[in-house]
């Protein structure tokens, strides 16, 4: 539903579309419903921004929310912002220093897309290569499969939303509102932890493949996927377990699972090769 905020009565003639003045007061407006859907948010997303005090919807005389031109600008910067990786409370300082610059913004959007379009084209050079390679009856190396499911795999911003749409309520209900505060302000590359992650999850579905997870390649990945744990639970075993609860969560809801990047199989496979590996080291 569109809105326009109500500006009283107009003078005689100020209303035609002789006068740009009123034509550009009476700008229109979006309603939370529509400004969501026309943004593939949600409404609760909305809400969250304005809790966070990144965005300060108007007010129509009835006390309804509005976004006009410069909420919808400002909602701009706010979801570009946490497509390339940064937290909210980052995002919140950012907006807070000076007046949102969109050409600095727009530049850095363009670096990223440009860097999107560059991984994309080789994604589809490698999908080429593999059938290819399965057209002339070659069967693909593990190396090849652990390449191809990286770069052909890699989320994207629809696979974002949707995952933020399954994970959000999760964290608010397994991680207090300080809690979630603290993880949002470490410093971390967001863009390379997803990257690594996305690698590890890729050759973790490649040795499921040849399935055995008491061989060197599986026990060489649990001890990296256990690392790349480590650095985001710092040790702390009261976050691990936090997280392992929000993961059983996700799993155990049938219209989240499929869309997951990860099942109970992979998870399984990993512990099998995590205790394989610690009694490798325990025999060393």
């Amino acid at each position: 539903m569109v809105l326009t905020l109500p500006l009283g009565q107009a003078p005689q003639g100020l209303g035609s579309k002789e006068n740009p003045l009123m034509s550009a007061l009476q700008e229109r407006h979006l309603s939370p419903a529509e400004t969501a859907r026309r943004l593939g948010i949600s409404p609760k997303a909305l809400r969250l921004y304005e809790a966070r005090g990144l965005l300060a919807p108007l007010r129509s005389q009835s006390g309804w929310r509005t976004y006009g031109a410069k909420e919808i600008a400002t909602l701009h910067h706010i979801l570009a912002l946490k497509q390339l990786g940064l937290p909210l409370v980052q995002i919140a300082e950012l907006l807070s220093r000076r007046p949102p610059a969109l050409e600095r913004l727009l530049a850095a959007q363009e670096r990223a897309l440009s860097h999107e379009h560059t991984r994309l084209g080789r994604a589809l050079g490698l999908v080429r290569d593999a059938r290819a390679k399965l057209a002339h009856g070659t069967a693909l190396s593990i190396d090849d499969l652990i390449q191809l499911t990286k770069e052909t795999t890699m989320t994207t911003r629809e696979q974002h939303e949707e995952m933020k749409a399954i994970f959000d309520p999760l964290v608010e209900k397994h991680f207090t509102e300080t809690e979630r505060a603290q993880l949002g302000a470490r410093a971390c590359d967001q863009t390379e932890a997803s990257r690594a992650w996305d690698g590890l999850m890729a050759e973790a579905k490649a040795l499921m493949a040849k399935g055995d997870p008491g061989s060197p390649e599986a026990k060489d990945l649990a001890r990296r996927w256990m690392a790349q744990v480590s650095l985001f639970t710092q040790g702390d075993t009261a976050l691990a377990g936090k997280v392992k609860a929000l993961w059983n969560d996700a799993m155990a809801d049938p219209k989240s699972a499929p869309k997951l990047p990860l099942n109970l199989e992979i998870f399984a496979f990993i512990d099998k090769a995590w205790k394989a590996a610690q009694g490798s080291d325990k025999a060393l």
